[in-house]
């Protein structure tokens, strides 16, 4: 059973790979790039913080810190406790596929893991003004996580792994936020 799911994620990512062409290897380089974001990042991180206090706007960026340790760390922990190759890493193969910069384990996808919990906290935490952020958000980081693949990077089961933990990880903080804004802070 494992071996065959295992034969699966290999085929989907052999056949999504191939997709590719180099005219769009570019555009999704620009798009695995973490810094490209930032922007993104800095636009949102403002939206949340327009309606809170300055201790609420401290309290914001702790947890959004908080959110990305416990999202990468745990990340990392999988990684490390399986010991997964990378397509890119992994003879018969990297043969096979268009890769962007390989190194270290692919299971499960740090990329796919951050942006979903990052699409999932901000999209709770501006629902009440942006109904359909969170949509929007969940479509940017699927767009990430594809990325990921196209680059031979990671597996669709990485990937798919990444996305759920994300979930998790971006509701969880997202409560935890209104908790302790709730206990500590008012909103303005």
């Amino acid at each position: 059973m494992l071996d065959q799911l295992i034969e699966f994620d290999q085929s989907l990512l052999l056949y999504l790979n191939s997709l590719g062409s180099s005219t769009w290897d570019g555009f999704w380089e620009v798009v695995t790039n973490k810094r490209t974001f930032i922007p993104l990042y800095i636009v949102l991180l403002y939206l949340m913080s327009k309606r809170l206090t300055t201790k609420g706007i401290i309290l914001l960026i702790l947890t959004i810190a908080g959110m990305i340790l416990f999202t990468d760390q745990t990340t990392n922990l999988f990684k490390y406790s399986f010991e997964r190759l990378r397509p890119c890493a992994q003879e018969g193969v990297l043969e096979l596929i268009r890769q962007g910069e390989c190194w270290g384990y692919g299971f499960f996808s740090g990329h796919s893991s951050n942006s979903m919990a990052t699409a999932i906290f901000t999209g709770l935490m501006l629902r009440p003004v942006y109904k359909n952020l969170i949509y929007i958000m969940m479509v940017w980081s699927i767009v990430v996580a594809y990325s990921r693949i196209y680059l031979g990077l990671h597996y669709p089961l990485d990937i798919l792994c990444g996305l759920t933990f994300g979930v998790f990880a971006g509701y969880l903080f997202f409560r935890i936020f209104k908790r302790l804004n709730a206990r500590f802070v008012k909103i303005q």
